[in-house]
C-alpha cells in the first residue's frame, strides 16, 4: 500500500513554534546553577537503513565513485565506496533552521569534484517559518557556507521527485540556475552560490498546482521551474555553455532553451502538450534530450505518461514511450542515460503502486524497450531481476501477497534512478523507503538477470514520533511515522521486521509497564482496520486490541504499571480506559478530548493528562480525571509530560510557546502543583536513563535551550546543572518529539528526529556507571524448548524460539544449540548471538537476557533461508544436556 512522508510531527511543530498563547504565571522558581560545558559523545544512529523516500541520486561526471542522495526531510548524503555505505551531511542544522534538513535538489561540480550544493528548505507554505536556502561545500559537505534565499524551497512539497532544480555549468562552473517554486522563477548565481539573482527574462515561472483549492498551502503551490540542463556540446572550458534547457510545471509549455547562456530564452517549438517534465536528461554523444513526461507532479500521483526523444540538431520530436498511451495508468520519470553506451537510457513508470513499479530500458536510443518484469500468463510474471534484501529484511514488510504483486517489491515512488557514469554496471534508485542498486546490470542485454539489493546503509530517514526504553528486554523500541516502528534488541543491526499484526502506516504513541516490561501497548494510524496493539513478549508479537467507536488516529496511550489496564487518548474520540487488553473500552469522565496521555510508572491505578494548559489526574485507573489546580503551564498543547520510574507521584513537563509559559516544570506531588525551573528557557521533551555513580535520582534528558543555547542536555542532579553532550556538528535540525535515557546504560539517550531517524549517544564518562559485561553462558539443570516458525515465504522464513529454564537453579547466561534437518541458514538473529556452521547452529545470550530464574523462560528470534523443505529442528542442547522439545 502507499506508504506517505508524515507531516504529523511537522505539524505539531508548527504549533509549538507559531502558536500564539497568552502570558501565564508559572510557580515560584528555583534557583539552580546552569553548566553548558560539553561532554564528550559518540553518536550513531540505531540502524534501520532508509525508511523514507529518496527523490534524487546525483553522480559526479569527473570523479569515479562520488555520488550524493537527497532526501525530502532527512538531509542530503556522500556515498562512501570504501565502505559502500552513505554518510549524513547536514547533522548540524540547528533547531532555528530546521527546515533546512528538507533538500529540494542537489549538484555536484562536473569541474572541481570537491565542490557540492543543496538547495534547501522543506516547505512553501507557513509550514515552514524561514525561508530556503543554497548550502555551498568545498570539501564535498564536510562543511557549509550559506547564502539565504528570499523564498521558500519545498523539498517535502508535491513535484519533489521533478528534477534535478539546481545545475552547475559544466564550462564555468562559477554559474550555477536554481528553479525556484511558487511562482519565484529562474535563479542564477555567477559567483559559484554564494549570490543570487532572478533570470529576470525568463519567460515562464510555472502554473500547475497539485490542487489549487487546498486552503493549506501545500498542494495549492505552483510547483515551478521544475530542472535544468545544459548542453555541455556547446561550450569551451572558461566560457559559459550556450544552450541550457529549462523544465516548467507548465503543461502547455514544459521546455525552454537558451542558446546563447541565458541571455534570452524561447520555448521549444514543436514539443508535446498535455503532460508535466519531470525530468529532462542530455545524451550529448548522440545529441538527444529525453524528457520523461507524466500527467502529475508526483511524487505519488500519476495516471498517463509518455517518454520523449528531442533531436537538438534538427528539432524533431519523436515519442519513445515504452508502451501506447491507452496502456499507461502512471507517469514517467527516475530517467538516466548511460554515459559510457550513448543510445542507452532508462526510465520508471515511477507512479505504478499497484503491482509494483515498472524499470524500462532501452539500448537503441528509445527505438525498442525491455521491461523489468512482464506478465507470462496473468497473474504470473517473470523478472529480469533478482531481489536480495537479507541487510533490510522489513522491506518485505512481513507480506504474502497473491500474485501479481510479490515481496518485495520493485518500489514506488521511483523518480530518482542513475546509471553511473563511470559503470555501466552499476545502478542505484530511489523508492518511497530505501535506495536499491545494482552492480550487474548489464546482464539485463544478455538475457541474463541482474542483482538488486538495498544500497542504503548509513541513510536514516524516518521521523520519530515516540520511543521508549524498557528496563528488561529490547533497549529499543520506536514509534515512527510511515513503517510503523521497530524493536531494536541490537542497536547496530538492522531489525528483522517493523511491528506487525497491525501494520500502522504511523505509530503515534507506545508504552510499556513499568514492573513487566512484557506488556506492552502501541497506537498508530490505518487506513482500515484497528489502531491499537498489544504485546506480552515485549514487542516481538503482537496482537491487534479493538477500537472505541468514532477512532480516526492513534493518537496517545498509556500502561499502567502493571500492565493491568490502559487508558488511551485516540484521535476522533475522547480519553477511553480499559481492563486487560482493550477488548471493551469505556469512555473517561473529567478530560477533554484530544489531552495527552500518560501513566503513574509506581501505581496502576494513577494515569495523568494534559490539554491546553489543564493537567488531569485519574486514581481510579483512568475512569475519571479531575484537573489540577496547578497553574503556569503551557496554554497550547505542544508539551510532552513523563512520570519517573519508581517515584510514585513524580511528574516533569516539557514544552510551550516563545510568545507564552515555554520550559521544564517539575512535580513531586501527583501533579496537584508544578515548579518551573529557571535555569531552563525552553524544554520540548524530557527523559530518564540510569542515575550516575552515587547519585540518588535517574538521569534526566531534554531537548531544550539552556544558558541561551539549543541543544541536547542531560543533569544528574535532578535538574539542578545541566551539561549539553550534543555539539555544534551533531543537532539533526528539530528534535522535540521525544527522548529517552537507558535505564541499563549510564548515558545512553536515545534521540527522535524528523527525518534522520533514532539517534542515540553514549559518554565517554566512566565514572557514571557501565553497562555492565556479558554473563558467561554456565547454566545447570533441566531445559525446554518451543520452537515456532511465525512467517514463511518463497526461499525465506521467520522463527521465534523460547528457552525455558525447568530446573530448580537460575541460569547466568546460556547458550542454545540444535542442528537444521533440511538445510537451513540463519540470515538475522534477534535477542541473541548466532553462529552456524554447516547444519549446525549455536544461539548465545546477549548481556541483558543472560539471567533466566528457575521457571522463567528467555525467547529469540530469526530470519532464516530455506530450499526443498523447511522442517523443524527435532533436538536441541543447553550446553552438554538435551532439551525437552514442546
Amino acid at each position: 500500500m502507499p506508504r506517505t512522508r508524515i507531516l504529523t510531527a511537522v505539524l505539531a511543530l508548527a504549533a509549538g513554534l507559531l502558536a500564539g498563547a497568552p502570558p501565564a504565571l508559572a510557580a515560584e522558581p528555583v534557583e539552580r546553577e546552569v553548566s553548558i560545558a560539553a561532554d564528550t559523545y559518540t553518536w550513531k544512529n540505531a540502524r534501520i537503513d532508509g525508511g523514507g523516500f529518496v527523490p534524487g541520486i546525483v553522480f559526479n561526471r569527473k570523479e569515479r565513485n562520488l555520488a550524493y542522495a537527497r532526501t525530502d526531510i532527512g538531509g542530503a548524503y556522500r556515498w562512501q565506496q570504501s565502505t559502500k555505505t552513505w554518510t549524513p551531511l547536514l547533522d548540524h542544522v540547528g533547531w532555528d533552521d530546521w527546515g533546512h534538513t528538507g533538500v529540494v535538489s542537489l549538484a555536484s561540480d562536473p569541474v572541481d569534484p570537491d565542490k557540492v550544493y543543496a538547495a534547501v528548505g522543506t516547505y512553501t507554505n507557513d509550514w515552514d517559518p524561514g525561508n530556503g536556502a543554497v548550502l555551498r561545500s568545498a570539501n564535498r559537505g564536510a562543511t557549509w557556507q550559506k547564502t539565504d534565499l528570499p523564498f521558500k524551497l519545498g523539498g517535502n512539497m508535491p513535484g519533489r521527485g521533478m528534477g534535478e532544480r539546481l545545475a552547475v555549468d559544466p564550462h564555468r562552473n562559477s554559474v550555477l540556475y536554481l528553479g525556484a517554486p511558487s511562482g519565484k522563477g529562474l535563479w542564477r548565481s555567477t559567483d559559484s552560490g554564494a549570490t543570487w539573482s532572478q533570470v529576470a527574462n525568463f519567460p515562464n515561472v510555472g502554473n500547475y498546482a497539485q490542487d489549487p483549492s487546498d486552503t493549506s498551502g501545500y498542494a495549492s503551490d505552483n510547483q515551478g521551474i521544475v530542472w535544468v540542463t545544459f548542453d555541455e556540446s556547446t561550450g569551451t572550458a572558461g566560457s559559459a555553455t550556450k544552450t541550457v534547457y529549462v523544465g516548467v510545471a507548465d503543461k502547455e509549455n514544459a521546455v525552454y532553451r537558451s542558446t546563447d547562456a541565458g541571455a534570452t530564452w524561447q520555448r521549444l517549438a514543436g514539443q508535446p502538450t498535455g503532460y508535466l517534465a519531470h525530468k529532462g536528461v542530455l545524451d550529448t554523444a548522440n545529441g538527444h534530450l529525453y524528457i520523461a513526461y507524466s500527467d502529475k507532479g508526483g511524487p505519488y500521483d500519476g495516471g498517463k505518461g509518455r517518454l520523449w526523444r528531442y533531436t537538438t540538431a534538427t528539432g524533431t520530436w519523436t515519442d519513445i514511450s515504452p508502451v501506447a498511451e491507452a496502456d499507461t495508468y502512471y507517469g514517467f520519470s527516475g530517467l538516466t542515460v548511460d554515459r559510457q553506451k550513448p543510445g542507452t537510457l532508462m526510465a520508471t513508470a515511477y507512479s505504478s503502486w499497484w503491482p509494483d513499479t515498472q524499470i524500462f530500458r532501452s539500448t537503441d536510443s528509445g527505438a525498442t524497450w525491455t521491461k523489468a518484469w512482464d506478465y507470462t500468463s496473468y497473474p504470473n510474471r517473470e523478472n529480469r531481476y533478482t531481489m536480495d534484501v537479507s541487510s533490510s529484511p522489513w522491506l518485505t514488510w512481513g507480506a504474502n501477497p497473491s500474485p501479481p504483486e510479490q515481496t518485495p517489491k520493485l518500489g514506488w515512488m521511483t523518480e530518482a534512478l542513475e546509471i553511473d557514469p563511470f559503470d555501466s554496471d552499476r545502478m542505484m534508485y530511489g523508492t518511497g523507503a530505501t535506495i536499491y542498486g545494482t552492480e550487474n546490470l548489464t546482464a539485463w542485454d544478455s538475457g541474463g538477470t541482474f542483482a538488486i539489493r538495498p544500497m542504503v546503509q548509513g541513510l536514516e530517514e524516518t521521523a520519530v514520533l515516540d520511543l521508549a526504553s524498557p528496563p528488561s528486554g529490547a533497549p529499543l523500541l520506536s514509534a515512527l511515522g510511515d513503517i510503523g516502528g521497530f524493536r531494536h534488541t541490537d542497536l547496530t543491526k538492522v531489525p528483522p521486521m517493523m511491528y506487525t499484526s497491525p501494520n500502522f502506516t504511523s505509530t503515534t504513541s507506545l508504552d510499556y509497564a513499568e514492573s513487566d516490561p512484557n506488556t506492552v501497548v502501541r497506537v498508530g494510524n490505518l487506513d482500515s482496520g484497528p489502531h491499537i496493539a498489544f504485546s506480552t513478549d515485549n514487542g516481538a508479537n503482537w496482537f491487534a486490541g479493538t477500537d472505541p467507536s468514532g477512532v480516526s488516529g492513534g493518537g496517545t496511550v498509556a500502561a499502567a504499571a502493571d500492565g493491568s489496564r490502559f487508558v488511551w487518548s485516540p484521535q476522533g474520540a475522547g480519553v477511553h480506559h480499559t481492563t486487560g487488553f482493550g477488548s471493551s473500552w469505556r469512555a473517561s469522565t473529567g478530560i477533554p478530548e484530544g489531552a495527552i496521555v500518560e501513566s503513574d510508572r509506581v501505581d496502576p491505578k494513577t494515569f495523568y493528562g494534559f490539554k491546553s494548559g489543564k493537567f488531569y489526574v485519574s486514581t481510579d485507573g483512568g475512569a475519571t480525571f479531575t484537573a489540577s489546580p496547578a497553574a503556569g503551564l503551557p496554554s497550547g498543547d505542544s508539551v510532552r509530560f513523563k512520570a519517573l520510574p519508581g517515584g510514585k507521584g513524580d511528574i516533569w513537563l516539557a514544552g510551550g510557546a516563545s510568545d507564552g509559559a515555554y520550559g521544564l516544570w517539575h512535580s513531586t506531588d501527583g501533579g496537584a502543583t508544578f515548579t518551573k525551573l529557571s535555569n531552563v528557557e525552553q524544554a520540548d521533551t524530557i527523559g530518564f536513563g540510569k542515575a550516575a555513580a552515587g547519585a540518588s535520582y535517574q538521569t534526566l534528558y531534554t531537548s531544550a535551550e539552556i544558558g541561551g543555547v539549543r541543544g541536547i542536555f542531560r543533569s544528574t542532579d535532578k535538574g539542578a546543572t545541566w551539561t549539553r553532550i550534543n555539539d555544534d556538528a551533531h543537532q539533526w535540525g528539530w528534535t522535540g518529539a521525544a527522548i529517552t535515557g537507558d535505564p541499563r546504560v549510564y548515558g545512553r539517550v536515545y534521540v527522535a528526529t524528523n527525518g534522520r531517524g533514532v539517534i542515540y549517544g553514549d559518554t565517554s564518562d566512566t565514572g557514571g556507571g557501565g553497562g555492565g559485561t556479558d554473563p558467561t553462558p554456565t547454566p545447570t539443570g533441566g531445559c525446554a524448548v518451543t520452537y515456532r516458525i511465525t512467517n514463511q515465504w518463497a526461499g525465506g522464513f521467520q522463527a521465534d524460539v523460547q528457552l525455558s529454564n525447568t530446573g530448580s537453579t537460575a541460569w547466568n547466561g546460556w547458550s542454545l544449540s540444535w542442528t537444521f534437518p533440511g538445510g537451513q541458514t540463519v540470515s538475522q538473529m534477534w535477542n541473541a548471538e548466532h553462529g552456524q556452521s554447516g547444519p549446525s547452529v549455536t544461539a548465545k545470550n546477549v548481556g541483558w537476557n543472560g539471567s533466566v530464574a528457575p521457571g522463567s523462560s528467555v525467547g529469540f528470534g530469526f530470519t532464516g533461508n530455506w530450499s526443498g523443505t523447511n522442517i523443524k529442528p527435532a533436538a536441541f542442547k543447553l550446553g552438554d544436556r538435551a532439551c525437552t522439545v514442546n
